[in-house]
């Protein structure tokens, strides 16, 4: 026969203590928000426009109280801009216990990452991943953006060449990968339909070095007007090497050749090169106190992902004190049900979580790493 144990007034007072210490430790003290995107490899500085987004909104959100008495805490995570990394990051999320993300930055790793993050119940906003790959046909619950598809920026990149540039003979290019490839043949397509003849539609290899053999073939064909969807560093060389071999042609980029780091690499030939992007909602005089936040910390709020990083954590906290849970199952079907003032303007998403409408404008980029709206 075994003998009973018996607790003790001091393992008793032991194992309170510990249920305590446990509860404690349970219960966090922030809410923690994933920033998942580039902090290495060639585009960093995508990663850095939504990190600046996102700090000013955290900073703002908590000097005012946080939420229900809780301040929000950003956990940055590299996902390269990697289609490979971004179920790597993602699994760091989850066993992090973390509910909720702002990103991916880029299509192609978002589109790897949105799976687990859906499956596993973790609200993510990219504010910046435009391929429609990432949501048409997936009838997810807890993926949601806050910047237009690429289906949206290239019929208003067309339109714009239709009309404005009206071009006798077009080549579309692009970088192989879901979000160049995506916005290229949205491009093609419209341009075709309108009536310009686009004689070349071609696939570049990013991170080569030399792009005269197409180069070339632009030249031959003798296009006036060149599409590239893609980043900046491969447009930077493809502009470079362009005007080295005396190519005339006007040339176009979606926002992801938006970036101050294209100068370095194509130097004065950079000028004129035009490219949609998100409206530029620091004009807006409702966004002036934000606006004032950004330059306070020394930070762009004009770039092409910064008020769209801000409005994705500022839709996160406005779900959790909609919703009146940190679940991020509740959280998510209250930004579904709901629609909210921001610095992008009224914010409200379709049952599969892409925008209901946003504002992509067509700027013109300068060799002194300024930008304008085109006029």
């Amino acid at each position: 026969m075994k003998q009973a144990f018996r607790l003790t007034p001091v393992i008793a007072a032991l194992g309170v203590a510990a249920g305590l210490a446990f509860s404690a430790g349970a219960q966090a003290q922030t809410i923690k928000i994933g920033v998942v995107g580039p902090t290495t490899g060639a585009v960093t500085q995508y990663g850095d426009m939504v990190r600046e987004g996102v700090d000013t909104a955290v900073e703002r959100i908590n000097a005012a109280g946080g939420i229900n008495g809780k301040k929000l805490e950003t956990v940055v995570i590299d996902d390269g801009c990697e289609p490979k990394q971004g179920p790597v990051a993602a699994n760091r999320v989850v066993n992090s216990k973390i509910g909720f993300v702002v990103g991916h930055v880029c299509s192609g790793a978002t589109i790897a990452a949105a799976d687990i993050y859906n499956n596993e119940g973790v609200v993510m906003v990219t504010p910046s991943a435009t391929s429609p790959a990432l949501t048409d046909g997936k009838n997810y619950e807890f993926i949601f953006r806050t910047i237009g598809r690429d289906d949206q920026q290239g019929p208003a990149a067309a339109k714009f060449i239709l009309e404005k540039l009206k071009p006798k003979k077009a080549a579309v290019l692009h970088d192989k990968q879901s979000y160049g490839q995506g916005i290229a043949t949205a491009v093609k397509n419209d341009l075709e339909k309108g009536g310009v003849p686009v004689a070349i539609f071609e696939g570049i290899n990013a991170g080569d070095s030399d792009y005269s053999a197409v180069i070339t073939k632009l030249k031959s064909q003798g296009v006036d007007f060149v599409y590239y969807g893609g980043y900046h560093p491969e447009m930077g060389l493809l502009l470079r090497q362009a005007a080295e071999q005396g190519v005339k042609a006007k040339w176009m980029g979606p926002e992801g050749t938006g970036n101050p780091d294209i100068n370095a690499i194509a130097g004065d030939a950079v000028e004129g090169m035009l490219l949609t992007l998100p409206a530029d909602f620091t004009q807006n005089a409702a966004n002036a106190e934000i606006v004032k936040a950004f330059a306070a910390k020394k930070r762009n709020a004009s770039g092409a992902f910064q008020m769209t990083a801000y409005t994705a954590t500022q839709v996160i906290a406005d779900g959790i004190k909609g919703a009146g849970s940190e679940d991020p199952t509740k959280v998510a079907k209250y930004l579904h049900a709901n629609s909210f003032d921001t610095p992008i303007g009224k914010v409200s998403w379709n049952k599969q979580g892409d925008l209901t409408n946003f504002q992509f404008d067509v700027f013109v980029w300068h060799k002194d790493g300024s930008k304008s709206v085109y006029k």
